[in-house]
C-alpha cells in the first residue's frame, strides 16, 4: 500500500492524519509531474526552459530529498503497524526484508534523482553568463567557437582555432565559417577599441600580428580596456566581426584537453580515417598512428586526428576540425547525453567557458536538435580563395553571404570542379590539396566532404 499509495496504510491502520497529508502530497505530484510532462511535451521550450533554470533544480532537488526521506518513513511506519512481532520468525524476516528493499530501493531512487538535478544545476550555473540574451541578427544566431590551449593562465592567449557557427533561428540549418589562424592585415569591427587601436588594420608584419596573437597583445595593452570583462575575447570578436561583417552574438571557448573527456563520455565519436594520422609526438612511449578505415576513435585519438600536423597543413587539419564537429553533432544522440548525464555535464564544465545566458540553453539545444537532421555547410577563409597575408575582405564578405544563402536555399550551389588530372586528391587525410582547396573547407554538405 505505502508502494502505490503513500499515506494509505496509515488511513487504514495508523494516523489518519499523517496519511491524509501523504496523499494529498503523493497526488499534488503526480498531478504536477503529470501536467509538467504534457506541457514539455506539447511545447518543448517549457521543458528546455524547466531543465536549465536553477531556481527551479534548487527547488526540485530539495523536493526529491524530502520526499526520499517521507517515504522511508512511511514504509518503515507502515512495517510498524503490520505488528511484525505477532508473526513467525520466518515470516517476520521475510516482511523485514521485502520492506527494506522496498524502502531503500524508493528513497535511493529519489536521492540519486536528487543528485542528477544537482548535478544539471551546478552545471548550468558553472556554463551560464549573467548577461542578458541577445537577438538573432537578419534570422541567424552567429556564435564563436575558438578552441583553445589548455592550462591555467593560457585561456585566451593562445587560440588555436576559429569558428563561426551560424545558426538559422528557425531551422536551425548551420554554416560553419572558419577563419585561419595566421590571417594578417584585416580590420576590425568599426567603432571597436582594436579599431581605434589599429585603424589601418591589425598588420604588425608577419608572424605579431597575426589574427591568433590579438589575444597577446591585448594583454599586453589592457589599460585600453578598463572596464571590459573578458579584453582578449572582446578584441577577438571585433576582429571577427570585422573580418566575416556578421555580428556575433555569443562565443564559446573550447579548451581542447578538456574536449578528450567529452568525447570519453559519450563513448567516442566515428570518424572516416582517409591516411594515417599520427597520435603524439615519435619520442613518446604511446606514440602511434591511427590506420585508415571507419573508426570509432577514443577521446586522445579525437583530438590528434583534429590536431595532427605530420604530413599535414593548417588548412587540412582545419578540414579535419570540421569533420569532428560534425561527427559529434550528428553522433551524439538524445539517448546518449542522458544514459551519460554525469559524466557528460563534469566533461562539458572542464571544457568550455561561454557568455550564454542560461535562459537561452534551451533554445540552442532545441537548434541543436533540429540541425541533427540537416547538412551543415562550409565557407574556410583559406587558399586558394583567400590570400591570408592580404584578405580581400570585401571578396571574403561576399562568399560567406553566398555560403548562408546557399544553405537557406536561396542560391544556387556553385558547380562541383572537376579533379585537375595528376592530383593526388588528399593531403594530411583531408580530400583536396593546399593549391586546390580542401573539400570539408567549402562544402554545401559537410558529411559526404568527410
Amino acid at each position: 500500500m505505502t508502494l502505490l499509495a503513500p499515506g494509505s496504510a496509515q488511513v487504514v491502520a495508523g494516523n489518519r492524519r499523517v496519511g491524509m497529508m501523504a496523499l494529498r502530497i503523493a497526488g499534488a505530484v503526480v498531478l504536477l509531474v503529470a501536467v509538467a510532462a504534457l506541457v514539455g511535451l506539447l511545447w518543448r521550450p517549457f521543458a528546455f526552459w524547466a531543465a536549465f533554470n536553477p531556481t527551479l533544480l534548487g527547488v526540485l532537488r530539495w523536493t526529491l530529498i524530502g520526499l526520499a526521506v517521507g517515504w522511508a518513513f512511511l514504509f518503515m511506519d507502515a512495517w510498524r503497524l503490520g505488528q511484525p512481532l505477532s508473526l513467525q520468525q520466518n515470516q517476520r524476516l521475510a516482511v523485514v526484508g521485502i520492506n527494506g528493499v522496498l524502502c531503500l530501493s524508493v528513497a535511493g531512487a529519489l536521492i540519486f534523482g536528487a543528485h542528477v538535478v544537482g548535478v544539471q544545476r551546478d552545471f548550468t550555473i558553472a556554463m551560464s553568463s549573467d548577461g542578458a540574451a541577445s537577438a538573432a541578427e537578419d534570422g541567424r544566431y552567429n556564435v564563436l567557437l575558438v578552441g583553445g590551449d589548455a592550462g591555467k593562465g593560457r585561456w585566451g592567449l593562445r587560440t588555436d582555432s576559429m569558428t563561426v557557427a551560424s545558426i538559422d533561428e528557425e531551422t536551425g540549418r548551420t554554416v560553419l565559417i572558419s577563419l585561419p589562424r595566421n590571417m594578417t592585415n584585416f580590420p576590425f569591427a568599426e567603432g571597436s577599441v582594436m579599431d581605434k587601436a589599429w585603424p589601418q588594420g591589425y598588420n604588425c608584419g608577419y608572424p605579431d600580428c597575426e589574427l591568433n596573437s590579438v589575444n597577446t597583445w591585448v594583454g599586453e595593452n589592457r589599460e585600453l580596456f578598463k572596464g571590459v570583462e573578458d579584453p582578449g575575447m572582446n578584441a577577438t570578436i571585433s576582429a571577427v566581426e570585422g573580418i566575416t561583417g556578421l555580428k556575433i552574438n555569443y562565443w564559446a571557448m573550447v579548451n581542447l584537453e578538456g574536449f578528450k573527456g567529452l568525447v570519453d563520455a559519450v563513448g567516442g565519436v566515428r570518424l572516416n580515417v582517409r591516411q594515417p594520422i599520427p597520435v603524439g609526438l615519435p619520442n613518446e612511449k604511446t606514440f602511434h598512428y591511427i590506420d585508415p578505415g571507419t573508426r570509432t576513435l577514443n577521446g586522445h585519438d579525437t583530438l590528434w586526428f583534429a590536431r595532427a600536423r605530420e604530413g599535414s597543413d593548417d588548412y587540412s587539419r582545419m578540414a579535419r576540425q570540421k569533420c569532428v564537429m560534425n561527427a559529434m553533432l550528428h553522433q551524439v544522440s538524445p539517448k546518449t547525453m542522458l544514459t551519460n548525464f554525469t559524466e557528460i555535464a563534469s566533461a562539458s564544465s572542464d571544457m568550455v567557458s561561454t557568455n550564454v545566458p542560461s535562459s537561452e540553453f534551451g533554445r540552442f539545444i532545441d537548434l541543436a536538435l533540429k540541425a541533427r537532421g540537416q547538412k551543415v555547410s562550409t565557407v574556410s577563409l583559406v587558399p586558394p580563395a583567400v590570400d591570408t597575408s592580404d584578405p580581400d575582405i570585401d571578396k571574403i564578405q561576399e562568399m560567406i553571404q553566398k555560403g548562408i544563402d546557399q544553405a537557406e536555399g536561396t542560391a544556387k550551389a556553385a558547380p562541383k570542379k572537376k579533379k585537375p588530372a595528376g592530383q593526388s586528391g588528399m593531403t594530411g587525410g583531408s580530400l583536396g590539396s593546399l593549391s586546390e582547396g580542401y573539400v570539408a573547407n567549402q562544402a554545401d554538405d559537410l558529411g559526404a566532404a568527410c
